[in-house]
């Protein structure tokens, strides 16, 4: 495998940054999760776009201009011969002292590795997920943005300490106001009827890709998106409830708090919208050559 770091192909047992680093020392840095489909980088300029706002959020200055990003990711994933897989786009602060102090870090890592990507088992696409309600509340806002998608995933990764201790993969994390916020790593969508519900932003929730891609699709299918506030009752009186995220894709959610969501199982509206995702996959992206 070839891992890119700031302009150079390196061979995976290469590729190494210093461990003052303070994307290692204190999670200071920005990352973008992106998907290939079909030998097409999926959604390529959305991902560059976050990932220059993540940065620019933490007054990180990113050493090479939108294009060149995803020249890299291009580059990145044809040495690998990915056609169907992962791109993780990392840039951390870059070498620094063991203070917290940023503006000592003088030169920032650009890191891109394309690979395979683990997925949720495909038999829990048609079933349906289980989850649960975990007590880890998502980040207040005003302390870390949820729209920041920074290498500081601790919140994200206690909260899915408790739901793998729970026996499931995924769970539900709440803001400190007791509202439905987002999953650990994926968005979450309530269906009533022919409305989609999603919790806005500002409740917690990362401003998904995935999320984003489904809000401008569902309304082509006949189908009304809001983002509105979500309690757990909404979750359990739902008709449908279904998860996205750049590696889950669009997934269902058959029961929360061992609550069964309608029939316990991915209902059509969630089916109809995971086919049409499938269908947009191959046909836009970015191609590799």
């Amino acid at each position: 495998m070839k891992i890119y770091i700031n302009g150079k192909l390196l061979d995976e047992k290469n590729a190494k940054i210093s461990v003052f680093d303070h994307g290692l020392l204190y999670g200071d840095g920005v990352f973008e999760g992106i998907r290939v489909y079909h030998n097409k980088v999926f959604t390529l300029d959305r991902h560059v776009d976050r990932l220059f706002r993540s940065a620019r959020a933490i007054a990180l200055e990113i050493p090479m201009s939108k294009e060149d990003i995803a020249k890299a990711v291009v580059r990145t994933c044809k040495a690998n011969k990915v056609e169907n897989g992962y791109v993780r786009l990392v840039v951390t602060r870059g070498v620094g002292t063991l203070g917290l102090n940023p503006y000592l870090c003088k030169e920032p890592q650009v890191i891109i590795i394309a690979a395979g990507i683990q997925l949720y088992p495909v038999e829990l696409y048609k079933k349906g997920l289980s989850i649960v309600t975990v007590g880890t509340m998502r980040n207040h806002p005003e302390a870390i943005n949820p729209r920041i998608k920074s290498l500081n995933y601790l919140n994200n990764v206690l909260a899915k300490i408790e739901a793998l201790n729970a026996g499931v993969m995924e769970c539900v994390m709440l803001n400190p106001q007791g509202y439905v916020a987002e999953a650990s790593g994926d968005n979450i969508f309530v269906v009533r009827g022919d409305l989609l519900v999603t919790p806005p932003v500002w409740c917690g929730a990362l401003e998904g890709i995935t999320r984003e891609v489904v809000m401008e699709m569902a309304p082509e299918l006949g189908y009304r998106v809001k983002e509105d506030v979500l309690t757990r009752y909404d979750l359990y009186t739902a008709d449908e409830v279904f998860l996205t995220g750049t590696a889950a894709e669009i997934i269902g959610v058959g029961v929360i708090d061992k609550r069964p969501i309608g029939k316990g199982k991915p209902g059509p509206v969630t089916s109809q919208l995971a086919d049409r995702f499938k269908e947009y996959t191959k046909v836009t992206g970015t191609p590799i050559k």
